[in-house]
């Protein structure tokens, strides 16, 4: 387990876990006093610690979730209006590119653990995992349409997984859509009791790590096969059409 993150100073708390389970590895969003809300050193963590699944040919698998019984709340609202404004922020649209295109090219399958919430932001990294398992009152919320915000990673996530019909349910209205109404959809893989979570989320993550070695790595290649595009070219179809004056985060109206 990485229990440390090095930087110029020395050695910080690790925003990003990654802890290795023989054949497969999980990566935890560790912020739990935030709600496990995105910041700067988050964002560069998560591409550092998913690029290191994906280089490991010990790896067949891979759990995303956040700690502490939450996914994640989107960006840390504090962080993102504090004056002066952290040293990363003008970095932020570079290091959050790079921590989406590190899920995007990695070539094992991503299973994501969804307790509680994952808005904004949050919901952009759950809909971005091959598999989404749903704690039956756990919710998605796009909900930058409620802020005056664009959602452009989440709409790249699922226009990539998803039909048109389903993003905009999801993005056009900015409401919470929990477990049932996920499974409908298609967007759950699974829905099991909110204390169940963690665990059906391990049991499908040993699976998939089970199988032969690399067949679920040669399987989400053939599935990509179909959207060969590289990573920056897909993402920039909705960042460039999203850009305009900043607006400053706040917490999302529910729905």
């Amino acid at each position: 387990m990485l229990r440390c993150w090095p930087d110029k100073t020395g050695c910080t708390m690790a925003e990003v876990e990654f802890v290795e389970h023989g054949h497969w590895a999980e990566v935890v969003l560790n912020r739990p006093k935030r709600r496990n809300a995105i910041d700067g050193p988050l964002g560069e963590q998560l591409a550092a610690v998913i690029r290191r699944a994906d280089g490991d040919d010990g790896v067949q698998a891979v759990l995303l979730r956040g700690a502490d019984g939450a996914f994640c709340s989107g960006l840390d609202l504090k962080a993102f209006n504090a004056e002066p404004p952290p040293d990363w922020m003008p970095r932020f649209g570079g290091i959050w590119r790079a921590a989406h295109k590190s899920v995007y090219e990695c070539r094992k399958p991503i299973v994501a653990a969804l307790e509680r919430f994952a808005i904004n932001g949050g919901a952009a990294l759950a809909l971005a995992a091959d598999l989404l398992v749903v704690g039956e009152t756990a919710f998605v919320q796009v909900g930058e349409v409620r802020q005056g915000m664009a959602a452009p990673y989440n709409m790249a996530w699922l226009r990539l997984r998803h039909s048109e019909s389903v993003a905009a349910r999801l993005a056009i209205t900015g409401r919470r859509f929990a477990g049932a109404e996920l499974d409908a959809m298609g967007v759950a893989h699974e829905v099991v009791a909110d204390d169940q979570v963690v665990l059906a989320a391990r049991r499908l993550v040993e699976e998939l790590a089970g199988f032969p070695d690399g067949a679920a790595v040669r399987i989400k290649r053939l599935l990509r096969a179909y959207n060969d595009e590289p990573a920056d070219t897909w993402f920039d179809r909705v960042t460039n059409l999203a850009s305009g004056p900043r607006v400053r985060p706040r917490v999302v109206e529910g729905g």
